[in-house]
């Protein structure tokens, strides 16, 4: 059978269609959006701002994170600077980028993982443009807090913290660079274990996970009792069975000492396969609000969750939760 090589024909020009969600915000003209529909605070508009397009040029609004007015521009009207949506707060407009790395704050709780060990640092990866430093003289050591570190426990510093393991920690400081200096002076903060960890992607500052009161909470399931969700300002989550600490009398100088036995341990526990599977609906909860444009929090975490179960009722138990079934529970969401 002969082969026939046909010549390359022009692409189509691309057609531009309209959604009815986008009659609300955009007019005849797609430089003229209609600013008063859209609601305040952290919801937005679904429709996609290209760089160098038009807000708005009515003067009574001001100029936020991702917009410009052009010097040249006898007009003064708002432009974007980047490719994203379209955020109000009150009188000011903000532009919020489609992808973008997390840009670390003073006492943001965040997730990281461990990229080099150092003589005396770690060096950790938390979704930011630059590596975040972890110091020796930021962790808690066996032996108090007023305990010199010696060079004994900068030849034991895998011990503590080894390469690819994960650990929660706090913003310390930042840098002039940029980057930031973590601690986990804390006995809620240290390494992760018996738990399952999956990356929010979105805008930076928060990937979809806001800030907000709470970072570190217990969910009560309906089969796998508790579970323990952590979810930290740089998007990285961390979803885990809950262990109770063993609680003893000591001393304010031997209570670092006292909660650094187990700390540092590798090795997890056992999970029941229960407990496994109301993780991983937790998980699928979480990847639902990120997929609907809903900020990832615990008020919100739990009414998913409860949607979730709502619809094993009435449509019988499905593990999935993407697809049509994850716009329900985000409707659901929204609506309660």
């Amino acid at each position: 059978m002969a082969i026939t090589i046909l010549a390359p024909a022009p692409a189509e020009a691309p057609r531009r269609t309209y959604h009815e969600t986008d009659l609300d915000t955009y007019g005849e003209d797609e430089d003229e959006m209609e600013i008063d529909d859209l609601p305040s605070g952290h919801r937005r508009s679904t429709q996609v701002i290209t760089p160098g397009q038009i807000v708005t040029d009515d003067p009574q609004w001001m100029r936020g994170h991702g917009t410009f007015a052009a010097s040249d521009d006898a007009s003064s009207a708002i432009r974007s600077t980047l490719a994203g949506t379209l955020q109000k707060t009150n009188k000011l407009l903000s532009v919020v980028p489609l992808r973008a790395r997390y840009t670390p704050e003073i006492g943001d709780l965040v997730i990281g993982r461990i990229v080099e060990v150092q003589s005396r640092r770690w060096k950790v990866d938390v979704a930011a443009p630059l590596l975040a430093n972890l110091l020796l003289s930021s962790i808690n050591l066996p032996g108090g807090a007023l305990r010199r570190r010696t060079s004994v426990d900068e030849l034991n510093i895998r011990s503590f913290f080894g390469e690819g393991e994960l650990l929660v920690a706090e913003v310390q400081s930042l840098f002039q660079d940029g980057s930031a200096s973590l601690h986990t002076r804390s006995l809620k903060y240290g390494k992760l274990r018996n738990g399952h960890f999956m990356a929010v992607s979105g805008m930076g500052g928060g990937a979809g996970v806001v800030r907000s009161k709470r970072q570190i909470f217990t969910l009560q399931t309906a089969r796998g009792g508790e579970v323990d969700v952590i979810l930290g300002v740089n998007g990285y989550i961390w979803i885990a069975k809950h262990v109770e600490e063993k609680r003893e009398e000591v001393g304010l100088n031997r209570l670092e000492e006292t909660a650094s036995q187990s700390m540092y341990s590798s090795q997890n526990d056992e999970i029941s396969s229960e407990t496994r599977r109301e993780i991983a609906r937790l998980a699928g909860c979480i990847r639902v609000l990120a997929e609907g444009s809903v900020k990832v929090e615990e008020d919100n975490l739990r009414r998913a969750y409860e949607a979730s179960l709502e619809l094993d009722e009435i449509e019988g138990e499905v593990r999935y939760l993407g697809g049509e079934r994850g716009r329900n529970i985000v409707d659901m969401v929204l609506g309660g």
